[in-house]
Order: C-alpha cells, then sequence, then structure tokens
C-alpha cells in the first residue's frame, strides 16, 4: 500500500515509526513532516487543511490510505473530501468533528447522550460571562468554543484569574476560537486519556495514558501542549474503563449516529476520575501529542491494521494484542517554552541514539539547516520507551533525553512520578 499521513509533529513521526514495521505499507509519504521523519519516510508540502490540495496530491502519487494526524484538517474537512474521491482516509467527518472544534457542542452532545461531565454554560459576550464567574466563584474552568492549538483551556484557581481569561477570549487572544466560550465547573480527581477506535458503529478500546500538562516540576508552571505521558494509567482500572466505554462514550456515539454523523477515527477521551467514577473533561478527535508516542510505542505494526478496519467499518473483527509493557515519553522543549522561545538552534548527538522497537527519539518539531538538525518549534524532541515496568521505561527514556547535546533545551525529570510512586508501594 501507498500510504500518506498528514502532520509532522511528534505524533506523526510516532504512527510513521509504526505503520512502518508493518508489511502492507509499500511506501509511506508525510506531509509536511520534520527532520527525524525525513529520515524513514517520504516528505511532501502542500496545504493538509485544503482538502482538495490533499486529494490532488493523493491521486497523483496513487495513495492507498491517508491518516490525518491534526484536529486542523479533520475541522476543515479533509476527510469529507477524501471520501468524496474514494480515498480511504482514517479520522472523522466535519461534521463528527465538531466534537473537538466546539466545546459547546460536545456538551450538547453530553446532555443529550446523558454522558457525566461537568456542569457548563455558555457566553457570546464579555459581561455576562463575568457576572456567572462571580456568582459561581473560583475554581472555575474557562474554555475557547473553538480550536486554539491546545492552549484555549484556562484553569482558573482565582476569580481574578477566571475574569482575565474572559478579556483575554473576547478580546481576540485565541482569534476566532474564543468568539464563544464555555464556562464550566472545576472538577477534581485524577485526569487520564482514553483513546478508543470507531467505525460508525463499533467502539474498540485500544490504550490508556496519562500525560503531563504544566511546564515545571512537580505539576507546577504554565500549562503546555504536554511535557510527558506514560501508558497505560494506572487509574485507569477495569472497572473504570467499563464505565467510562458504557456511560460516556458509548452513548456518544450513539448520539451521534442519531443524529446522521457516525463517529469514524480514533476518540481520544479526556476523563476525571474520582473515588473509581469517571466524567468527561473533553473529546478529542486524533490522537493526543504526546500520548501518540507511548500508545505507537506499545502497539507497533498491529496499527496500522486497526486503522484501516476503523476506516473500513471492520473493528468487529479486530482485537487489539497487549504486551505487558509500559512505555514513557519525555519532551524536550526550548528555553522559554511554552512563552517566548528562540528557533533555529543547532541539536547534536542524535546519530548515535539507540532507535529499536524499546526505545526511539521521536521529532516533533525540528527541520534541517547546512545538515544540521535544528530546533523549529517550542516541545522539539521526544524521547520514548518502553519496558517491563513503568520505571524501566522511564530509565530508557532518560538515558535517551540525557544523550541530547542541547544547550538551548530542557525537559522535566519527573514524568510519571505519580504512577512510579503507585508502582512502588505495590
Amino acid at each position: 500500500m501507498n500510504i500518506l499521513i498528514l502532520g509532522g509533529g511528534g505524533r506523526e513521526h510516532a504512527l510513521a515509526w509504526a505503520i512502518l514495521q508493518n508489511p502492507k505499507c509499500d511506501r509511506l509519504i508525510v506531509a509536511p513532516g520534520n527532520a527525524g521523519i525525513g529520515q524513514i519516510a517520504e516528505c511532501a508540502s502542500f496545504d493538509i487543511c485544503d482538502g482538495g490540495a490533499v486529494v490532488e496530491f493523493a491521486e497523483a502519487e496513487s495513495i492507498d490510505f491517508v491518516v490525518i494526524g491534526p484536529e486542523a484538517p479533520l475541522a476543515a474537512g479533509v476527510a469529507d473530501r477524501l471520501g468524496e474521491a474514494g480515498i480511504p482516509a482514517f479520522g472523522p467527518s466535519a461534521a463528527a468533528a465538531r466534537l473537538e472544534a466546539s466545546k459547546r457542542f460536545t456538551k450538547e452532545i453530553c446532555d443529550a447522550a446523558g454522558a457525566p461531565t461537568a456542569r457548563w454554560a455558555r457566553f457570546d459576550t464579555a459581561e455576562p460571562a463575568k457576572e456567572y464567574i462571580r456568582q459561581q466563584g473560583a475554581p472555575i474552568v474557562v474554555k475557547a468554543d473553538g480550536l486554539a492549538a491546545g492552549k484555549g483551556v484556562i484553569v482558573a484557581m482565582d476569580e481574578a484569574e477566571a475574569l482575565i481569561a474572559i478579556d483575554e477570549m473576547f478580546g481576540g487572544t485565541f482569534g476566532a476560537a474564543g468568539a464563544e466560550v464555555v464556562i464550566e465547573d472545576f472538577m477534581e480527581g485524577e485526569e487520564a486519556s482514553f483513546f478508543v477506535l470507531c467505525d460508525g458503529e463499533t467502539v474498540l478500546p485500544i490504550g490508556t495514558a496519562q500525560d503531563h500538562k504544566r511546564v515545571g516540576e512537580g505539576d507546577t508552571g504554565p500549562n503546555t501542549g504536554g511535557m510527558g505521558a506514560y501508558s497505560p494509567a494506572p487509574v485507569m482500572t477495569d472497572a473504570v474503563t467499563e464505565t467510562a466505554l458504557e456511560r460516556i462514550v458509548r452513548p456518544t456515539m450513539a448520539e451521534m449516529a442519531r443524529r446522521g454523523t457516525p463517529y469514524r477515527g480514533v476518540l481520544y477521551a479526556g476523563l476525571m476520575i474520582r473515588d473509581g467514577v469517571p466524567r468527561l473533561v473533553e473529546y478529542n478527535v486524533r490522537f493526543g501529542d504526546p500520548e501518540c508516542q507511548v500508545l505507537m510505542m506499545r502497539l507497533g505494526a498491529q496499527a496500522l491494521d486497526l486503522m484501516l478496519a476503523a476506516a473500513e467499518g471492520r473493528l468487529a473483527e479486530r482485537r487489539v494484542n497487549w504486551a505487558e509493557d509500559h512505555a514513557l515519553t519525555v519532551v524536550l522543549a526550548a528555553d522559554g517554552y511554552p512563552g517566548d522561545y528562540v528557533k533555529g538552534s543547532a541539536i547534536r548527538g542524535l546519530d548515535a541514539l539507540a532507535e529499536t522497537s524499546w526505545e526511539m527519539m521521536f521529532h516533533a518539531g525540528t527541520g534541517v539547516d547546512g545538515g544540521n538538525v535544528i530546533a523549529t518549534g517550542g516541545r522539539v524532541l521526544n524521547a520514548t520507551a518502553r519496558g517491563r515496568t513503568l520505571r524501566e521505561a522511564r530509565d530508557r527514556a532518560y538515558a535517551l533525553a540525557e544523550a541530547v547535546d542541547w544547550p538551548a533545551g530542557f525537559y522535566r525529570e519527573d514524568i510519571g512520578w505519580r504512577a512510579l510512586a503507585r508502582e512502588a508501594s505495590e
């Protein structure tokens, strides 16, 4: 098969790495890709949010299957255009992608499906939103309704912070995404990510993970796109997983089908678990980043078979083959991230790193300049490894991170701390 992946981050490098392990893949192209992806696959350059451009490229290159990595092309209807052209694609329609593209839409779906989530209200002007915050008090959660590259959620621990968030959103900080705002009750508990594949009818769980959103040690400091992750998530016991499936995911999928917008692709349910009871924080309509890296490290070649089955409506006949293993990834970020950071710094030592089925350095924000790998983004590399225990996976991942010669970068040194403490106590 000739396969095209849309995207150019760590998630897409991990997807490419897993897909290449499957003998069904004869040729792999990634658009736009990055320096690391370019070492294992062909890279192409065109507007991945332009459905017409994607179809034109896929037809010219005789592409048999397209894997859509980021949320923006999905919201733009790229999967729809591919479907109209008869090209199989992994990813939901634009209508179904509203589960991520609109916080309000997701809340309305949850209400209709009876899926447990935080109490909420929506506003399209600032003053009523501020009055609501004053009435409710803090902590409280303020969300830009639309896509904001993972940055449109403010967990305000005091009223002043929440009011500032309202001013920023309606003031244009998040562009069109902040034209409407959803305000939610603050939920206490332990957060986890639950990933399922859907083909419009069948729902197949494919893994759990937990990530670290805060930039600083001990989960402190500003929110980021994610500074590390590990899989599986210990808090996602069999009982919690089954409850999440029966009370949240399956009712949501049934409601989507009832509305004539059946969901096909991967659904990432962000959950808050308290006393063994999960509630929905949010849905994402693609693999999380960096959660995808640990899932692909554990799934390997079967990831392609599973994605094909989801796209072709064959999930009922598939099963996930899990090894008794753990995976952990550490994000190496540019100094200053998630604030202002400098692009273009040189990264050395990558050629000497071990890259096996047990350990891999995925590239997120990298490019090539004069033969040197350089940083082109805020989150730049993902040191990823698996092991028989989480401690073993952690040690391998940090050995990779420590071997990189990049003075302009940093990483957290405590990824997985909560789960490691739990593992040590067992």
